[in-house]
């Protein structure tokens, strides 16, 4: 690769996180040589993207919770994020600085590995108006404060569909599938699947099971009834109060993320090796 057919490189990074300035500090001099141009920019906060600014991948330094909020952020500029780990997981930010080198030919390269995700338009109407936003992992119903019981009425495909009682709701995309909606009980959705998971949260009946619906009609909720505390949360990041008839509508987004794959890590590999699906009992 020629100097001039290097990329752009847009590094995010919340330098007040010790963790964070530490692996920066490890892979800027590498970052300097894999890019033709290097921009730094803080993701500590949620806000836009000035428009002045250009390239070609973005290199997001943090767990997967920086590697989400950055997503939205960057939603609609086409830029492929390259998630660099500095938390636990590590399922979105498949990077280190030692595989970062081993594939830079390819991560840097003019074709780099690509995988688009699917996210999220959630658009909250209540008695102040209608807001639409993204969200990439999942948008959940939680009950709150005093933690009694919620009532939702759920539409599917402008269909009129089932009331669930219990503790809220999950609806998650494929990506967001391996997250709270996981832990929840629902399935793991392929990332290539165009389709949105619904989840209860300890539901009432027995008979409310998970759902996957498609993603273009989506799925319309209603708070039928809720608590002082009822709230809307969008990536575990985003909160919004509920109040009873407010009404969320969640389907797929116009725009896709692109994220760079680690060539050794496809997804169901990182099922199972960092998530142990199926791992067996140990016997002693």
């Amino acid at each position: 690769m020629t100097p001039d057919q290097r990329p752009r490189l847009l590094v995010l990074a919340d330098v007040s996180r010790a963790s964070v300035s530490t692996v920066l500090r490890e892979i800027d001099a590498d970052l300097a040589v894999w890019g033709k141009r290097v921009h730094h920019e803080s993701s500590a906060a949620d806000t836009p993207l000035s428009d002045e600014i250009d390239a070609d991948l973005a290199v997001v330094v943090g767990g997967d919770g920086a590697v989400i909020s950055q997503a939205r952020r960057l939603i609609g500029r086409n830029i492929p994020l390259i998630g660099v780990n500095c938390g636990r997981l590590g399922f979105l930010a498949a990077f280190d600085h030692a595989s970062l080198k081993r594939f830079a030919a390819d991560v840097f390269g003019q074709h780099p590995p690509v995988r688009d995700h699917m996210v999220m338009q959630v658009t909250h109407e209540s008695a102040q108006g209608s807001v639409t936003t993204v969200a990439v992992n999942d948008a959940v119903i939680t009950s709150g404060p005093p933690y009694s019981m919620i009532e939702l009425a759920l539409r599917i495909g402008n269909v009129p569909g089932p009331h669930m009682r219990g503790d809220g709701l999950i609806v998650a995309s494929p990506t967001g599938s391996t997250a709270h909606n996981l832990s929840a009980g629902g399935p793991i959705l392929g990332p290539g699947v165009g389709a949105l998971v619904v989840s209860p949260l300890a539901p009432q009946s027995l008979a409310f099971r998970p759902i996957v619906l498609d993603a273009d009609p989506g799925v319309e909720l209603e708070l039928v009834q809720g608590n002082e505390g009822t709230t809307l949360v969008l990536d575990g990041q985003q909160h919004s109060k509920l109040r009873e008839g407010d009404r969320i509508a969640i389907r797929r987004h116009a725009q896709t993320i692109p994220m760079v794959t680690r060539p050794d890590e496809p997804f169901w590999r990182i099922l199972l090796e960092r998530m142990r699906w199926a791992a067996p009992p140990v016997f002693r």
